[in-house]
C-alpha cells in the first residue's frame, strides 16, 4: 500500500468515526461515553459527552471500578438497560448519575473479550425503545469495527480519532 492510499484509508476512518459519533450525540442528549477496544483496563479511545459535573464526581470518587453496567459490559455483549434488575448497584452509581441528570440509560458491549467495547448512552426524553436500542447497538458495533486494526498507538491516525472527542479524549 502506498502513502497516499493509506493516507485516505485513515481520513476515512476518521470521517467514518465522526459520523458514528454525530450520530450517537444525537441520540443521547445527556450524554455518552464510548470506551473502545479496552485491552486489560485500558480502551484504545474513550470518547465522553456526559456533563463534566458527572465526569468529575464519577471520576474523584473512582466510580468504575462499582459501576454495575461497567462490570455487566466485561461479562457479557449486547445491551441492557439501567433500570434492568439484572444490574445489582449497592453503590448507588445509578442513582448518583441520575442525580446529575444523566438517566434513562442503556448499556452496549461489543466485541471480543480481549478487545472489548463499551458505551453508556442516556437521554433526557424517557426510556429507549427496543428499536432505539438496536440502531443504537449498531452504531456501536460499527464505531468498533471502524477503529478495529489501529497498531501504532502513538500514530497520527490514532491522534486524529482521540481528538474527536475533544481536549479530554
Amino acid at each position: 500500500m502506498g502513502v497516499c492510499e493509506a493516507r485516505r484509508m485513515s481520513m476515512n476512518r476518521v470521517s467514518k468515526a465522526a459520523e458514528l459519533l454525530g450520530a450517537l450525540r444525537q441520540s443521547c442528549d445527556t450524554g455518552f461515553v464510548a470506551a473502545l477496544h479496552i485491552r486489560f483496563t485500558r480502551p484504545l479511545v474513550m470518547y465522553r459527552t456526559y456533563p463534566q459535573a458527572w465526569c468529575d464526581h464519577y471520576d474523584l470518587n473512582g466510580l468504575v471500578v462499582s459501576d454495575p453496567s461497567v462490570r455487566w459490559g466485561f461479562c457479557n455483549t449486547g445491551a441492557i438497560h439501567w433500570d434492568d434488575t439484572a444490574l445489582d448497584d449497592p453503590a448507588g452509581v445509578i442513582a448518583a448519575a441520575r442525580s446529575f441528570g444523566v438517566a434513562n440509560g442503556v448499556t452496549v458491549s461489543v466485541g471480543p473479550a480481549t478487545s472489548r467495547s463499551l458505551a453508556g448512552l442516556s437521554r433526557a426524553s424517557g426510556r429507549f425503545g427496543a428499536a432505539e436500542v438496536q440502531h443504537l447497538v449498531g452504531l456501536v458495533e460499527t464505531l468498533h469495527l471502524v477503529l478495529d486494526g489501529i497498531e501504532d498507538e502513538d500514530g497520527p491516525e490514532l491522534r486524529a480519532l482521540r481528538a474527536l472527542g475533544g481536549p479530554a479524549a
